[in-house]
């Protein structure tokens, strides 16, 4: 569901065009949380995430800064956002830290592309927004190991067990 159909590389950037990056590989997960920090954060109805090893996301071009806001966890939860037009190009969660991205899917050049493996925290969804048919839904989250292919469970938990030792 959440990989790219075939393509290894894709690329993206912000709104005003200085801050360009490519994404290598498929992502290990692609997650459309409807939590309120989300909406808070984005100021819209939800946000999809397509999350990566940081090692497959390389900024090509432009400057970021990065805005620490607290996560539902209360953990620090690190925006990178263009430095001349401010549009969010990715954050960096606590469970993974700097070893994983979530890059929004919308600033990617083909959006289309990716498709949400499930659709979160739906319990503070806008009463008019309903996931599209076949996204499984979740009131709050999800079991990884009960939803993603065993290719990209393995890719998540040799991250987690990567954040575990000390890394990120």
């Amino acid at each position: 569901m959440g990989e790219p159909d075939g393509a290894d590389i894709r690329e993206g950037g912000c709104a005003c065009g200085q801050a360009r990056f490519r994404a290598s590989g498929g992502p290990i997960f692609v997650n459309n949380c409807h939590c309120r920090l989300c909406q808070r954060q984005t100021g819209g109805t939800s946000v999809v995430n397509a999350f990566y090893e940081s090692e497959r996301i390389e900024l090509l071009q432009g400057k970021l800064t990065a805005h620490v806001v607290v996560a539902g966890s209360g953990g620090e939860h690190t925006i990178h956002r263009c430095e001349n037009c401010g549009t969010a190009l990715w954050s960096v969660y606590p469970r993974l830290g700097t070893l994983g991205f979530g890059v929004r899917v919308g600033t990617f050049d083909d959006p289309t592309a990716f498709r949400p493996d499930a659709a979160i925290f739906m319990e503070s969804a806008m009463p008019w927004v309903t996931p599209p048919e076949g996204v499984p839904a979740f009131a709050q989250t999800y079991a990884p190991q009960e939803l993603l292919p065993p290719e990209r469970l393995a890719r998540l938990m040799a991250m987690i067990e990567r954040r575990k030792a000390g890394e990120g």
